[in-house]
């Protein structure tokens, strides 16, 4: 029997040990972020104030908004790893990425204060003061500890596959680049530069908003529902086609759902399949993108499949909609042989129906052989159908033979 084309859905609910895995890995990567920028930020104010550094009262404040990141990170892994609900149907994932947006927006923030700061700075210059040995060796030691804290958070990162975690492992990075700034500064304005101090603050301020702005910049893309690459899209068009059955691709699409990608697709096959038969066929289909997640580089938490029988892509219309329905065909049938016999009782046949170039083609299934009589009513019957509907490209009359439903054709009008 072809099936009427429709959607089936096929979901890949992401394993719970990756899940278990991504979620203890960001809890306990961010509580050790939380410890180091909790110890670093208030060492670099205090010692920042002492030694009257502005540059070091920056990375202190910067490491500051670290904070506040690893919190926001923390609140946002919980979220995400609730399951699916009644208002989330294809989960929290996507908290993620509204995570990374915030991380960016707070680095962005973060940046315009200290650039303001050092502009004040730059406007009276002869009130910039000569800075403390100490605050060259704190800037120093907080380079060592964030750089540290970089290559932790992205390994960890890297080893669950989670983007969340690898924004706030460059968040790290960002802060070691800026703390080699400071150390540099600083070590100017002992040098007898005074005004390389708060150039340095303003340099890591600059530094600091590029970085935000790039995380905000991928996190709104995908809130906005951007696809994966052209190369990674090409790469599960080949996977499908692949697929025994599908016979052509089209209406490919793919977003994110946070780290995950979601996949929608139309798989053309034979139009004399049967449903079940083009069912199995989505299921393959999907199954082989589902165990590809490593060729694509992504988790695909869903896959929806849409069957057609024909390439309905173009822009050619097909007249689907005004062909008759089965219970307009069956309908038309009954009468017409209840006509024909005089009411005295005909068989009726299963009917199935295959909806092909814009015709349609009927098989008539008999449970058991016809009389020479009954043969008679079912082509007076088909010859009335062919009449009433112009759209019947032709009928195949068949008969049940034996016990395990093998059938053998009595007619097939042209």
């Amino acid at each position: 029997m072809t099936p009427t084309p429709q959607p089936q859905k096929t979901g890949f609910p992401v394993e719970e040990p990756m899940l278990d895995d991504r979620h203890r890995a960001a809890t306990q990567s961010t509580w050790i972020s939380v410890a180091v920028n909790a110890v670093l930020s208030t060492a670099q104010v205090i010692i920042g104030l002492f030694a009257q550094s502005q540059s070091l009262i920056s990375d202190g404040f910067h490491s500051l908004s670290d904070l506040i990141a690893d919190f926001v990170v923390l609140a946002a892994n919980k979220v995400s790893r609730q399951r699916a609900d009644s208002m989330h149907p294809y989960g929290h994932a996507r908290f993620e990425t509204v995570a990374s947006l915030v991380l960016g927006l707070i680095l962005m923030v973060a940046a315009a204060g200290m650039l303001l700061v050092a502009g004040r700075k730059f406007l009276a210059p002869d009130e910039i003061p000569r800075v403390h040995v100490i605050a060259l060796y704190a800037a120093l030691f907080t380079l060592v500890a964030k750089e540290g804290l970089f290559r932790y958070m992205l390994s960890v990162a890297r080893r669950v596959g989670s983007s969340m975690l690898a924004a706030n492992a460059w968040h790290a990075r960002a802060d070691a680049a800026s703390s080699l700034v400071v150390a540099l500064g600083i070590a100017g304005n002992l040098m007898g530069w005074p005004f390389l101090d708060p150039l340095a603050a303003a340099a890591v301020g600059l530094m600091i908003a590029r970085t935000g702005g790039a995380f905000v910049f991928k996190a709104l893309q995908r809130l906005a529902d951007s696809g994966l690459s052209l190369e990674e899209t090409a790469k599960i068009r080949s996977l499908l086609l692949e697929t025994p059955g599908v016979k052509d691709v089209h209406d490919l699409r793919t977003r994110y759902m946070g780290d995950d990608v979601l996949i929608d697709v139309h798989l053309m096959v034979d139009g004399r399949a049967s449903a079940s038969e083009a069912h199995l066929i989505g299921i393959a289909a999907s199954e082989r993108l589902k165990h590809a997640g490593d060729a694509i580089h992504h988790q695909i938490l869903d896959v929806l499949v849409h069957i057609d029988t024909e390439d309905d892509s173009g822009e050619e219309a097909h007249t689907y909609p005004t062909l008759p329905t089965r219970d307009q065909l069956v309908t038309a049938l009954t009468d017409a042989l209840a006509r024909i016999s005089a009411n005295t009782n005909p068989p009726m046949p299963e009917m199935m129906l295959h909806y092909l170039n814009d015709r349609v083609e009927m098989d008539w299934i008999f449970p058991s052989p016809l009389t020479q009589e009954e043969k008679a009513w079912i082509f007076a019957a088909a010859a009335d159908l062919s009449a009433r509907f112009s759209c019947i490209a032709h009928i195949r009359v068949l008969t049940v033979i034996d016990e395990v439903g093998r059938t053998t054709l009595v007619a097939d009008s042209p």
